[in-house]
């Protein structure tokens, strides 16, 4: 699979990079490799492959949502710097 400049030129414009022509060139050069790499690997044969999502096999550590009492307004407000009418009270920081 060859890449070509233009190629690049309009991916370098898309993404709103200026470029000079040797970082295109370079550029070019190294996204060239890149995909013959990838199709290089396209050459494998992947049938009898199980995919994966992880290297080792790995299991939900969630735990099962349950409802339980919440911490409640008075202990949450209790440690707060500034507290009004059961909300935390913080600076302005928009004028």
């Amino acid at each position: 699979m060859k890449i070509t400049r233009a190629q690049v030129e309009r991916v370098a414009q898309l993404a709103r990079l200026a470029l000079s022509k040797e970082e295109l060139d370079s550029l070019t050069s190294e996204m060239d490799a890149i995909l013959g790499y990838v199709d290089k690997l396209n050459e494998l044969d992947t049938d009898h492959i199980v995919p994966t999502a992880h290297a080792v096999p790995m299991e939900n550590a969630f735990r099962d949502d349950a409802a339980r009492p919440s911490l409640g307004t008075e202990k949450a407000l209790q440690n707060a710097p500034a507290a009004n009418d059961g909300c935390f009270l913080v600076p302005k920081v928009i004028e």
